[in-house]
Protein backbone atom coordinates (compact mmCIF):
# COMPACT_ATOMS: atom_id res chain seq x y z
CA UNK A 1 0.00 0.00 0.00
CA UNK A 2 2.85 1.92 0.87
CA UNK A 3 4.50 1.69 -2.36
CA UNK A 4 1.21 2.33 -3.94
CA UNK A 5 1.59 5.82 -2.64
CA UNK A 6 4.70 6.58 -2.96
CA UNK A 7 4.45 6.07 -6.53
CA UNK A 8 1.88 8.57 -6.70
CA UNK A 9 3.68 11.24 -5.62
CA UNK A 10 6.14 13.10 -7.54
CA UNK A 11 9.08 13.48 -5.88
CA UNK A 12 11.36 14.53 -8.63
CA UNK A 13 9.64 17.62 -8.78
CA UNK A 14 9.89 18.76 -5.14
CA UNK A 15 13.76 17.96 -5.99
CA UNK A 16 13.57 21.13 -8.56
CA UNK A 17 15.26 23.84 -7.39
CA UNK A 18 12.00 26.23 -8.84
CA UNK A 19 9.69 23.97 -6.50
CA UNK A 20 11.58 24.51 -3.74
CA UNK A 21 11.63 28.40 -3.98
CA UNK A 22 8.32 28.63 -4.70
CA UNK A 23 7.56 26.36 -1.99
CA UNK A 24 9.71 28.33 0.46
CA UNK A 25 8.58 31.49 -0.70
CA UNK A 26 5.17 30.31 0.31
CA UNK A 27 5.83 29.57 3.83
CA UNK A 28 8.15 32.71 4.27
CA UNK A 29 4.86 35.24 2.61
CA UNK A 30 2.64 32.61 5.12
CA UNK A 31 4.78 33.33 7.85
CA UNK A 32 5.20 37.32 7.30
CA UNK A 33 1.20 37.32 6.88
CA UNK A 34 0.99 35.75 10.74
CA UNK A 35 3.30 38.18 11.70
CA UNK A 36 1.87 41.25 10.64
CA UNK A 37 -1.45 40.44 11.89
CA UNK A 38 -0.16 39.10 15.08
CA UNK A 39 1.39 42.57 15.20
CA UNK A 40 -1.74 44.49 14.43
CA UNK A 41 -3.31 42.63 16.68
CA UNK A 42 -1.05 43.86 19.59
CA UNK A 43 -2.64 47.43 18.62
CA UNK A 44 -5.88 46.31 18.72
CA UNK A 45 -7.40 46.32 15.11
CA UNK A 46 -6.94 43.40 12.81
CA UNK A 47 -4.86 42.82 10.58
CA UNK A 48 -4.83 41.70 6.94
CA UNK A 49 -5.85 37.77 7.48
CA UNK A 50 -8.87 39.08 9.55
CA UNK A 51 -9.62 41.67 7.60
CA UNK A 52 -10.28 39.81 4.18
CA UNK A 53 -12.10 37.19 6.24
CA UNK A 54 -14.46 39.39 7.32
CA UNK A 55 -15.17 40.58 3.47
CA UNK A 56 -16.55 37.13 3.25
CA UNK A 57 -19.36 38.57 4.78
CA UNK A 58 -19.40 42.10 6.04
CA UNK A 59 -19.05 45.13 4.52
CA UNK A 60 -15.66 45.51 1.88
CA UNK A 61 -13.46 48.64 2.21
CA UNK A 62 -13.17 48.54 -1.42
CA UNK A 63 -15.32 47.19 -4.45
CA UNK A 64 -13.17 47.75 -6.96
CA UNK A 65 -10.13 46.28 -5.62
CA UNK A 66 -11.91 43.20 -5.34
CA UNK A 67 -13.49 43.18 -9.12
CA UNK A 68 -9.99 43.70 -10.17
CA UNK A 69 -8.69 40.43 -8.27
CA UNK A 70 -11.49 38.39 -9.94
CA UNK A 71 -10.90 40.10 -13.49
CA UNK A 72 -7.12 38.50 -12.81
CA UNK A 73 -8.50 35.31 -11.64
CA UNK A 74 -10.77 35.48 -14.80
CA UNK A 75 -7.90 35.65 -17.31
CA UNK A 76 -7.52 31.85 -16.88
CA UNK A 77 -11.40 31.16 -17.78
CA UNK A 78 -12.77 30.68 -21.70
CA UNK A 79 -15.32 33.63 -22.09
CA UNK A 80 -18.38 31.63 -21.68
CA UNK A 81 -16.56 31.11 -18.13
CA UNK A 82 -16.06 34.49 -17.46
CA UNK A 83 -19.70 35.57 -18.49
CA UNK A 84 -20.97 33.56 -15.96
CA UNK A 85 -18.34 34.61 -13.02
CA UNK A 86 -19.23 38.28 -13.96
CA UNK A 87 -23.23 37.40 -13.41
CA UNK A 88 -22.59 35.33 -10.16
CA UNK A 89 -20.96 37.93 -8.93
CA UNK A 90 -23.19 40.82 -9.66
CA UNK A 91 -26.07 38.37 -8.46
CA UNK A 92 -24.99 37.76 -5.30
CA UNK A 93 -23.64 41.31 -4.71
CA UNK A 94 -27.67 42.38 -5.74
CA UNK A 95 -29.00 40.27 -3.20
CA UNK A 96 -26.76 41.15 0.01
CA UNK A 97 -27.00 44.87 -1.13
CA UNK A 98 -31.23 44.36 -0.60
CA UNK A 99 -30.16 42.59 2.72
CA UNK A 100 -28.32 45.58 3.78
CA UNK A 101 -30.95 48.23 2.53
CA UNK A 102 -33.49 46.26 4.56
CA UNK A 103 -31.70 45.46 7.46
CA UNK A 104 -30.46 49.61 6.93
CA UNK A 105 -26.46 48.57 7.67
CA UNK A 106 -23.65 50.24 5.23
CA UNK A 107 -24.19 49.90 1.69
CA UNK A 108 -21.12 48.24 0.06
CA UNK A 109 -20.21 45.81 -3.12
CA UNK A 110 -17.19 43.29 -3.56
CA UNK A 111 -18.62 40.28 -1.78
CA UNK A 112 -19.91 38.59 -4.63
CA UNK A 113 -16.51 38.92 -6.01
CA UNK A 114 -14.44 37.71 -3.51
CA UNK A 115 -17.25 34.43 -3.43
CA UNK A 116 -16.29 33.85 -7.00
CA UNK A 117 -12.87 33.50 -6.31
CA UNK A 118 -12.93 31.60 -3.27
CA UNK A 119 -15.37 29.44 -5.95
CA UNK A 120 -12.79 29.17 -8.36
CA UNK A 121 -10.65 27.72 -5.72
CA UNK A 122 -13.34 25.17 -4.29
CA UNK A 123 -13.88 23.93 -8.07
CA UNK A 124 -10.41 23.63 -9.02
CA UNK A 125 -9.54 20.96 -5.99
CA UNK A 126 -12.75 19.26 -6.57
CA UNK A 127 -13.43 19.51 -10.24
CA UNK A 128 -10.10 19.98 -11.96
CA UNK A 129 -6.93 18.10 -11.98
CA UNK A 130 -3.56 17.85 -13.47
CA UNK A 131 -2.65 21.40 -15.24
CA UNK A 132 -6.13 22.81 -15.44
CA UNK A 133 -5.88 22.50 -11.75
CA UNK A 134 -2.64 24.28 -11.02
CA UNK A 135 -3.78 26.80 -14.21
CA UNK A 136 -7.15 27.79 -12.15
CA UNK A 137 -5.28 27.91 -8.64
CA UNK A 138 -2.88 30.12 -10.14
CA UNK A 139 -5.49 32.34 -11.36
CA UNK A 140 -6.87 32.30 -8.13
CA UNK A 141 -3.58 32.91 -6.30
CA UNK A 142 -3.28 36.00 -8.65
CA UNK A 143 -6.80 37.63 -7.58
CA UNK A 144 -5.98 36.66 -3.68
CA UNK A 145 -2.27 38.13 -4.21
CA UNK A 146 -3.57 41.49 -5.08
CA UNK A 147 -6.36 41.91 -2.48
CA UNK A 148 -4.23 40.30 -0.09
CA UNK A 149 -0.83 42.77 -1.11
CA UNK A 150 -3.87 46.28 -0.62
CA UNK A 151 -4.45 45.10 3.09
CA UNK A 152 -0.89 44.22 4.14
CA UNK A 153 0.32 47.57 3.04
CA UNK A 154 -2.78 49.31 4.96
CA UNK A 155 -1.39 47.44 8.09
CA UNK A 156 2.17 48.26 7.12
CA UNK A 157 0.76 52.04 7.45
CA UNK A 158 -0.67 51.69 10.87
CA UNK A 159 2.56 49.95 12.28
CA UNK A 160 4.69 52.54 10.88
CA UNK A 161 2.41 55.11 12.71
CA UNK A 162 2.36 53.09 15.96
CA UNK A 163 6.22 52.43 16.17
CA UNK A 164 7.57 55.73 14.97
CA UNK A 165 6.43 58.57 16.43
CA UNK A 166 9.24 60.72 15.49
CA UNK A 167 9.83 61.47 11.87
CA UNK A 168 12.45 62.58 9.91
CA UNK A 169 10.67 65.19 7.37
CA UNK A 170 13.37 68.12 8.54
CA UNK A 171 16.29 66.26 7.17
CA UNK A 172 14.59 65.34 4.06
CA UNK A 173 12.97 68.66 3.03
CA UNK A 174 16.57 70.38 3.71
CA UNK A 175 18.33 67.65 1.66
CA UNK A 176 15.76 68.40 -1.55
CA UNK A 177 16.92 72.52 -1.37
CA UNK A 178 19.69 70.35 -3.99
CA UNK A 179 16.96 69.75 -5.71
CA UNK A 180 15.15 73.28 -5.93
CA UNK A 181 12.18 72.70 -3.54
CA UNK A 182 10.08 70.63 -6.21
CA UNK A 183 7.00 69.78 -4.26
CA UNK A 184 7.07 73.38 -3.26
CA UNK A 185 7.40 74.44 -6.78
CA UNK A 186 4.71 71.91 -8.22
CA UNK A 187 2.23 72.75 -5.44
CA UNK A 188 2.05 76.34 -6.99
CA UNK A 189 1.55 75.27 -10.33
CA UNK A 190 -1.29 72.47 -8.96
CA UNK A 191 -2.68 75.54 -7.22
CA UNK A 192 -2.83 77.76 -10.51
CA UNK A 193 -3.97 75.17 -12.47
CA UNK A 194 -7.20 75.39 -10.59
CA UNK A 195 -10.04 72.83 -9.92
CA UNK A 196 -9.75 70.68 -13.36
CA UNK A 197 -5.87 70.35 -12.91
CA UNK A 198 -6.23 69.00 -9.46
CA UNK A 199 -9.62 67.15 -10.06
CA UNK A 200 -7.11 65.68 -12.98
CA UNK A 201 -4.52 64.61 -10.98
CA UNK A 202 -6.47 63.04 -7.90
CA UNK A 203 -8.44 61.20 -10.06
CA UNK A 204 -4.63 59.64 -11.12
CA UNK A 205 -3.30 59.41 -8.16
CA UNK A 206 -5.88 57.70 -6.40
CA UNK A 207 -6.86 55.49 -9.65
CA UNK A 208 -3.54 53.65 -9.63
CA UNK A 209 -4.39 50.19 -9.20
CA UNK A 210 -6.82 50.49 -11.95
CA UNK A 211 -4.11 51.75 -14.08
CA UNK A 212 -2.14 48.30 -13.04
CA UNK A 213 -5.05 45.98 -13.49
CA UNK A 214 -5.56 46.97 -17.18
CA UNK A 215 -2.22 46.82 -17.95
CA UNK A 216 -1.61 43.20 -16.22
CA UNK A 217 -5.12 42.35 -18.10
CA UNK A 218 -3.87 43.16 -21.39
CA UNK A 219 -0.41 40.98 -20.64
CA UNK A 220 -2.22 38.52 -19.78
CA UNK A 221 -5.20 38.47 -22.15
CA UNK A 222 -3.67 35.13 -23.95
CA UNK A 223 -3.76 32.95 -21.36
CA UNK A 224 -7.01 31.63 -21.37
CA UNK A 225 -6.11 30.13 -25.10
CA UNK A 226 -2.13 29.15 -24.57
CA UNK A 227 -3.15 27.99 -20.81
CA UNK A 228 -0.17 29.08 -19.44
CA UNK A 229 1.17 32.47 -17.59
CA UNK A 230 3.53 34.56 -19.33
CA UNK A 231 7.20 34.16 -17.99
CA UNK A 232 7.19 37.77 -16.09
CA UNK A 233 4.50 39.94 -15.78
CA UNK A 234 3.48 43.59 -13.90
CA UNK A 235 2.07 41.98 -11.06
CA UNK A 236 4.41 40.08 -9.41
CA UNK A 237 6.73 43.26 -9.69
CA UNK A 238 3.38 45.39 -8.40
CA UNK A 239 3.12 42.96 -5.33
CA UNK A 240 6.61 42.62 -4.22
CA UNK A 241 7.34 46.33 -4.63
CA UNK A 242 3.86 46.78 -2.13
CA UNK A 243 5.10 43.99 0.27
CA UNK A 244 9.02 45.46 0.76
CA UNK A 245 8.75 48.71 0.13
CA UNK A 246 6.88 49.64 3.59
CA UNK A 247 9.37 48.00 5.18
CA UNK A 248 12.01 51.12 4.38
CA UNK A 249 9.43 53.47 5.99
CA UNK A 250 10.34 51.86 9.42
CA UNK A 251 14.07 52.66 8.90
CA UNK A 252 13.11 56.28 7.23
CA UNK A 253 9.79 57.57 8.36
CA UNK A 254 8.59 60.89 7.27
CA UNK A 255 5.33 61.72 6.47
CA UNK A 256 5.51 64.77 3.84
CA UNK A 257 5.53 68.32 2.89
CA UNK A 258 1.38 68.80 3.15
CA UNK A 259 2.13 67.05 7.17
CA UNK A 260 5.06 68.39 8.19
CA UNK A 261 5.12 72.22 6.40
CA UNK A 262 0.92 72.48 5.71
CA UNK A 263 -2.19 73.29 7.58
CA UNK A 264 -3.58 70.04 8.02
CA UNK A 265 -6.28 70.43 4.94
CA UNK A 266 -5.40 67.53 3.35
CA UNK A 267 -5.36 64.88 6.14
CA UNK A 268 -5.15 64.23 9.69
CA UNK A 269 -1.67 65.78 10.27
CA UNK A 270 -1.63 70.06 11.18
CA UNK A 271 -2.21 71.85 14.51
CA UNK A 272 1.14 71.61 16.53
CA UNK A 273 2.30 68.48 15.05
CA UNK A 274 3.50 70.62 11.89
CA UNK A 275 7.18 72.80 12.00
CA UNK A 276 5.47 76.25 10.00
CA UNK A 277 2.36 76.34 7.95
CA UNK A 278 4.65 77.01 5.08
CA UNK A 279 3.71 74.66 1.88
CA UNK A 280 3.77 75.29 -0.84
CA UNK A 281 4.64 78.83 -1.14
CA UNK A 282 7.31 79.56 1.57
CA UNK A 283 10.28 76.80 1.48
CA UNK A 284 11.19 75.20 4.74
CA UNK A 285 14.03 76.52 6.74
CA UNK A 286 17.66 74.41 6.42
CA UNK A 287 16.60 71.42 9.69
CA UNK A 288 18.48 68.97 10.65
CA UNK A 289 16.23 67.59 13.29
CA UNK A 290 13.83 64.35 14.39
CA UNK A 291 10.20 65.78 14.51
CA UNK A 292 7.71 64.19 16.63
CA UNK A 293 4.13 63.17 14.99
CA UNK A 294 0.99 62.10 15.58
CA UNK A 295 0.12 58.27 15.64
CA UNK A 296 -2.41 58.22 13.01
CA UNK A 297 -0.76 59.13 9.89
CA UNK A 298 1.49 56.34 8.01
CA UNK A 299 4.86 57.62 8.17
CA UNK A 300 5.04 56.36 4.11
CA UNK A 301 7.02 58.41 1.79
CA UNK A 302 10.56 57.56 1.70
CA UNK A 303 10.38 56.05 -0.55
CA UNK A 304 7.40 56.87 -2.70
CA UNK A 305 5.65 53.50 -3.56
CA UNK A 306 3.41 55.66 -5.69
CA UNK A 307 6.55 56.68 -7.99
CA UNK A 308 7.72 53.17 -8.05
CA UNK A 309 4.39 52.01 -8.84
CA UNK A 310 3.87 54.50 -11.98
CA UNK A 311 7.55 53.18 -12.93
CA UNK A 312 6.45 50.12 -13.28
CA UNK A 313 3.71 50.49 -15.10
CA UNK A 314 5.23 52.50 -17.31
CA UNK A 315 7.97 49.43 -17.97
CA UNK A 316 5.75 46.81 -18.29
CA UNK A 317 3.63 49.27 -21.05
CA UNK A 318 6.71 49.76 -23.68
CA UNK A 319 5.88 46.28 -25.12
CA UNK A 320 2.46 46.85 -25.62
CA UNK A 321 0.46 48.73 -28.56
CA UNK A 322 0.67 52.55 -29.20
CA UNK A 323 -2.39 53.41 -26.73
CA UNK A 324 -1.16 51.03 -24.06
CA UNK A 325 2.27 52.83 -24.47
CA UNK A 326 0.56 56.73 -24.37
CA UNK A 327 -1.19 55.19 -21.24
CA UNK A 328 1.63 53.99 -19.49
CA UNK A 329 3.45 57.15 -20.06
CA UNK A 330 0.82 59.29 -19.00
CA UNK A 331 0.12 58.25 -15.89
CA UNK A 332 3.72 58.06 -14.87
CA UNK A 333 4.22 61.77 -15.50
CA UNK A 334 0.73 62.14 -14.20
CA UNK A 335 1.61 60.23 -11.05
CA UNK A 336 4.41 62.36 -10.60
CA UNK A 337 3.04 65.61 -11.00
CA UNK A 338 0.52 64.37 -8.21
CA UNK A 339 2.84 63.28 -5.58
CA UNK A 340 4.66 66.66 -5.75
CA UNK A 341 1.73 68.68 -6.51
CA UNK A 342 -0.53 67.95 -3.55
CA UNK A 343 2.37 67.89 -1.19
CA UNK A 344 2.50 64.04 -0.23
CA UNK A 345 6.01 63.59 -1.36
CA UNK A 346 9.35 65.72 -1.46
CA UNK A 347 11.41 65.59 -4.68
CA UNK A 348 14.12 62.95 -3.04
CA UNK A 349 11.35 60.81 -2.37
CA UNK A 350 10.55 60.09 -5.91
CA UNK A 351 13.78 59.70 -7.25
CA UNK A 352 14.29 56.74 -4.22
CA UNK A 353 11.08 55.65 -5.78
CA UNK A 354 12.49 54.99 -9.36
CA UNK A 355 15.87 53.66 -8.19
CA UNK A 356 14.08 51.15 -5.91
CA UNK A 357 11.45 50.23 -8.91
CA UNK A 358 14.17 49.63 -11.34
CA UNK A 359 15.72 47.05 -8.66
CA UNK A 360 12.65 45.01 -7.99
CA UNK A 361 11.65 45.01 -11.61
CA UNK A 362 15.81 43.75 -12.41
CA UNK A 363 15.07 40.73 -9.36
CA UNK A 364 12.14 39.75 -10.66
CA UNK A 365 13.66 39.46 -14.06
CA UNK A 366 16.52 37.77 -12.74
CA UNK A 367 14.26 35.11 -10.55
CA UNK A 368 12.35 34.23 -13.98
CA UNK A 369 15.51 34.01 -15.98
CA UNK A 370 18.36 32.91 -13.89
CA UNK A 371 21.05 34.78 -11.89
CA UNK A 372 23.94 35.47 -14.02
CA UNK A 373 26.50 37.80 -13.68
CA UNK A 374 24.57 40.92 -15.50
CA UNK A 375 22.13 40.22 -13.13
CA UNK A 376 24.14 40.76 -10.15
CA UNK A 377 25.59 43.44 -10.82
CA UNK A 378 22.48 45.26 -12.17
CA UNK A 379 20.65 44.53 -8.96
CA UNK A 380 23.66 44.93 -6.65
CA UNK A 381 24.16 48.07 -8.08
CA UNK A 382 20.72 49.46 -7.55
CA UNK A 383 21.12 48.75 -4.11
CA UNK A 384 24.17 50.31 -3.73
CA UNK A 385 22.58 53.62 -5.12
CA UNK A 386 19.23 53.06 -3.07
CA UNK A 387 21.43 52.65 0.02
CA UNK A 388 24.13 55.81 -0.22
CA UNK A 389 20.47 57.48 -1.14
CA UNK A 390 18.91 57.42 1.92
CA UNK A 391 22.54 57.40 4.01
CA UNK A 392 23.05 61.44 2.49
CA UNK A 393 19.77 62.03 3.08
CA UNK A 394 20.11 61.25 6.89
CA UNK A 395 23.59 62.11 7.43
CA UNK A 396 24.52 65.01 4.68
CA UNK A 397 20.93 67.10 3.84
CA UNK A 398 23.11 70.07 5.34
CA UNK A 399 25.52 69.67 2.96
CA UNK A 400 23.19 68.97 0.13
CA UNK A 401 21.23 72.19 0.84
CA UNK A 402 24.23 74.21 1.35
CA UNK A 403 26.21 73.16 -2.43
CA UNK A 404 22.85 72.66 -4.53
CA UNK A 405 24.88 72.85 -7.96
CA UNK A 406 27.33 69.55 -6.64
CA UNK A 407 24.74 67.53 -5.54
CA UNK A 408 21.79 68.23 -7.53
CA UNK A 409 23.07 67.02 -10.26
CA UNK A 410 25.00 64.50 -8.44
CA UNK A 411 21.40 63.26 -7.49
CA UNK A 412 20.44 63.26 -11.05
CA UNK A 413 23.75 61.61 -11.79
CA UNK A 414 23.11 58.41 -9.67
CA UNK A 415 19.03 57.97 -10.50
CA UNK A 416 20.36 58.67 -15.03
CA UNK A 417 23.11 55.60 -13.73
CA UNK A 418 20.85 53.21 -12.41
CA UNK A 419 18.06 53.66 -15.94
CA UNK A 420 20.62 53.56 -18.06
CA UNK A 421 22.11 50.77 -16.38
CA UNK A 422 18.84 48.87 -16.68
CA UNK A 423 18.11 49.49 -20.10
CA UNK A 424 21.04 48.62 -21.34
CA UNK A 425 21.49 45.28 -19.42
CA UNK A 426 17.98 44.19 -19.74
CA UNK A 427 18.13 44.79 -23.69
CA UNK A 428 20.80 42.15 -23.47
CA UNK A 429 18.32 39.70 -21.80
CA UNK A 430 15.74 40.24 -24.65
CA UNK A 431 15.57 36.96 -26.83
CA UNK A 432 17.02 37.81 -30.75
CA UNK A 433 14.87 37.01 -33.39
CA UNK A 434 17.04 34.35 -35.69
CA UNK A 435 17.44 34.73 -38.89
CA UNK A 436 15.98 32.87 -40.99
CA UNK A 437 17.99 30.32 -43.19
CA UNK A 438 17.86 30.91 -47.04
CA UNK A 439 17.45 27.83 -48.68
CA UNK A 440 20.72 27.02 -50.98
CA UNK A 441 19.82 26.99 -54.15
CA UNK A 442 19.68 23.35 -56.19
CA UNK A 443 21.31 23.08 -59.57
CA UNK A 444 18.74 22.86 -62.40
CA UNK A 445 19.42 19.93 -64.85
CA UNK A 446 20.73 21.03 -67.88
CA UNK A 447 18.06 20.67 -70.68
CA UNK A 448 19.53 18.43 -73.72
Amino acid sequence: MLSRITRRIDFAAWRKPRAILWATAGVLTLGFLIGLEITARHYGLPGPIANQAQEVIFAPKSGPLLYAGMALTMVVLTWRQRFIAIGVALGIDAVILLLRWALDAKLAFGNGALWVILGCAVIAITRRTGRERALLLKGVGLGLLLVAGHKTGDTWLLITSKTRPMVLDQYVATADHALGNPSWVAGQIVEASGPFGSHLLHVVYSQLPLAAALVALYQLRKVAVERRFPEHHLVRTFLVIGLLGPAIYMIFPVVGPVFAYGDGAFGTGGGHWVVAELWPNTPPPLSTHAMPYDEITPRNCMPSLHTAWATTIFIHSRKGSRGVRYAGTFWLVATLSATLGFGYHYGADLIAGVVFALTIEAAMRAFNRGWDRSAIQLVAYGTVVFSVLLVSYRYLPMEMAKHPWVFGPLLLLALSSVVYNYVRTTKTWEPQAATARQPELQPQPEMA
